[in-house]
């Protein structure tokens, strides 16, 4: 019933548009097939030298009538067909990105780029084809092989049943057998470009350290082979397409002499005229074009049944990483209320255990944690409104887990995580309105620099706008640009440094105005000036919020009112800077090591 759902919504809303398609698709077959059939006969007559023009005149009209017939039903075919497929296909896109939208969060630490690339530009083109190559070829082709069948017992039952086994090999057996041979191939043939596809997005993403690393030609030798890999399955399922062409041409080949020999036997036995044995066997060659395309469209449902699996995966995403008795999510109006009376973060001995996923799309955890079987384990965290905490540990420690558990992206495997005293996990879309995250890399579009900062509240005013760009020390760079904040960011913002793209992030999230909020890192990468006065301009414009910073080291923790320090998952380091200094030789190294002018 789940993968009817991305196909019987479409065909009951389009139910007289397909009937209307398949019956000017058998139409333009039946045209095909007159056409043929008046043109035999047509020849036929005329090469007995009739007495009199008139007997081959009507020929000659039908002939003219049902080749311009079959041109324009077959447009006419083509344009509802198309007209209908991408009205289909149009609330597809939009119905994923729906999907995709609310989840982006969830998603991003679920899956890969080249995962969502390839169901936004493979699955959802799968699913027109299911269509145009499947739905409409077989359908039509069953209307015309009952159709025929019949046709031809009117004359002769024992040949109409002979027949009927011949076309009953083009549209029964070879699919079937087709089908079984190339099931696995194929599913082999979609991971295998998935796969390319995820690695070519990964190369992309990080072309520079590939060049930089010098391994660029290892790069390309290992993505070579893959794809050499994904040739020869590609040329196995070739041969067998070829080999089963061979066999429905020698069908053909085998009815068109069978209906040669019953015609002349008919002619012979008096029950047709001469002029029609041609007739009789020029239209098998037509009728043959709408049986011999089942074989590959039946091949296909394999692939569009992983595709709706794929889509089906990233549908269910937001359940999968959700306990069952969690409740409700919240309504905005509950979230409104929650976030009035002070966001209280509080976490009792919360224990995670990443498990492998098994939505047939490659999952991932994003970040520092990104190993299958990373473990967080009996974490408490209380952290009241406006407290500002810093989380601090080498990569793989378990501090994105711990930030996705508390944006609600994830839910603990034991224990509880709550903001306000409510599931993290039940305020699902609505946490973006409750808590905001800086990281290492904020996207910036290709627009204005007053739009990216915008984008934190698409309704704020032009003095919200400059109050939030004061408050992100952005006034100089602001005003040192003769357009001002009407100036181009240019793809990624790379008209800017890395510290001012910081300050364009802070600017939003300032805008955004949630009660908390997350600094993932953002310092990373940015050199020690730069870091010490975006942080200064962090601490001082978001004093009222509460705040969690993540960091790998520890300028700047003078600030915060209580700093965790977690290893393998567990939190081994806890207090003040001052506390820690005192009672924790390792912290006070690794201080200094930070600050050596200490």
């Amino acid at each position: 019933m789940k993968q009817e759902s991305w196909f019987r919504p479409y065909v009951t809303a389009n139910f007289w548009r397909f009937l209307l398609i398949v019956i000017l698709g058998v139409l333009t077959i039946l045209f095909a097939g007159m056409l043929m059939f008046t043109s035999g006969y047509l020849i036929s007559k005329s090469a007995l030298r009739p007495e009199n023009i008139l007997m081959v005149y009507v020929p000659t009209v039908g002939v003219r009538t049902f080749g311009i017939g079959r041109a324009v039903i077959h447009y006419i075919e083509r344009l509802v067909g198309h007209d209908t497929i991408l009205r289909i296909l149009s609330h597809m896109r939009l119905r994923l990105y729906r999907i995709l939208e609310p989840q982006a969060l969830r998603l991003s630490s679920r899956y890969r780029t080249g995962d969502l690339l390839g169901v936004l530009s493979d699955d959802i083109e799968y699913l027109q084809d299911v269509y145009i190559r499947t739905v409409f070829p077989s359908i039509v082709a069953l209307v015309l092989y009952a159709g025929v069948i019949l046709a031809v017992g009117l004359f002769d039952p024992a040949f109409a049943l002979l027949l009927a086994l011949y076309v009953a090999v083009l549209i029964l057996v070879l699919p079937l057998i087709s089908l079984l041979l190339t099931k696995r191939k194929n599913r082999e043939m979609k991971q295998a470009r998935s796969n390319l596809y995820q690695k070519l997005t990964d190369a992309v993403l990080g072309i520079h350290e590939w060049y930089v690393s010098g391994r660029q030609t290892e790069f390309l030798t290992g993505y070579e082979a893959d794809e050499a890999e994904v040739d020869r399955t590609d040329r196995s399922l070739k041969r067998w397409s070829r080999l089963r062409f061979f066999i429905a041409q020698c069908v053909v080949a085998v009815t068109v002499v069978s209906m040669v020999y019953w015609s002349g036997r008919q002619y012979a036995d008096g029950s047709i005229d001469v002029t029609l044995i041609a007739a009789f066997v020029l239209v098998v060659f037509p009728l043959m074009d709408a049986f011999l395309p089942v074989s590959e469209a039946v091949e296909r449902i394999s692939q569009y049944g992983q595709s709706v699996a794929r889509l089906q995966a990233i549908e269910g995403a937001d359940a999968s990483d959700t306990k069952p008795n969690q409740g409700q999510l919240l309504s905005k109006a509950e979230i409104e209320s929650v976030k009035s009376t002070g966001i209280h973060m509080k976490a009792d001995s919360v224990s995670f255990r990443y498990d492998q996923a098994a939505s047939g799309v490659s999952a991932r955890v994003a970040s520092d944690d990104n190993r299958e079987g990373s473990v967080l384990t009996d974490v408490s965290l209380n952290i009241p409104p406006g407290a500002k905490v810093a989380i601090i540990g080498r990569s793989g420690a378990g501090k994105s887990t711990l930030l996705q558990l508390i944006q609600g992206v994830l839910a603990p495997s034991e224990g509880s995580l709550t903001l306000g005293g409510v599931e993290s996990t039940r305020f699902g879309d609505g946490i973006s309105s409750a808590i905001s995250v800086l990281n290492q890399s904020p996207h910036m579009f290709d627009t204005t620099l007053e739009n990216n900062i915008r984008l934190g509240s698409p309704n704020a005013t032009e003095a919200e706008i400059r109050d939030a760009v004061a408050m992100a020390r952005l006034e100089p760079l602001v005003a040192s640009l003769p357009e001002g904040l009407r100036t181009r960011m240019q793809e990624a913002g790379q008209r800017f440094s890395g510290g001012e793209r910081q300050r364009v992030a802070l600017a939003r999230i300032l805008l955004q105005k949630t009660p908390v909020v997350i600094l993932d890192e953002p310092t990373v990468g940015l050199d020690p000036k730069t870091e010490r006065e975006l942080l200064s301009t962090m601490f001082a414009s978001l004093q009222d919020r509460t705040l969690i910073w993540v960091t790998h080291h520890l300028v700047g923790v003078e600030n915060m009112d209580e700093i965790i320090f977690m290893e393998h998952g567990q939190i081994v380091m806890r207090g003040t800077h001052t506390e820690l200094m005192e009672r924790y030789p390792r912290y006070r190294n690794l201080y200094r090591l930070d600050r050596p002018a200490i």
